[in-house]
């Protein structure tokens, strides 16, 4: 599965989790928060799916820096624990 994140459209991190949430089909039920992306990211997404996420420095601006390091270090951290686990079909981000 492609997601596609287009970064001009993440103004707060609520866009963020919003566009995640329809694009994952994380249903109802989504926290939306750091806690809950990470455990969705971990637990229920099929894999292989690789989000890339484009002008993500628009992203970085609108979010601040500290904050959109958090969301990146989350996605990369799902992204490490699949290839450490040697998954064949794993999760991948891409910023661009």
């Amino acid at each position: 599965m492609l997601v596609e994140i287009d970064g001009r459209e993440v103004r707060s991190e609520a866009d963020l989790h919003r566009l995640l949430a329809r694009a994952l089909d994380f249903g109802p039920w989504y926290g939306a928060n750091l806690d809950a992306l990470r455990d969705r990211l971990r637990l229920d997404v099929p894999r292989p799916v690789r989000v890339t996420w484009t002008y993500s420095q628009v992203s970085r601006k609108n979010l601040g820096a500290a904050r959109f390091r958090r969301i990146c270090d989350l996605l990369r951290l799902v992204e490490d624990e699949d290839r450490a686990s040697d998954h064949e079909n794993r999760f991948e981000v891409d910023l661009r």
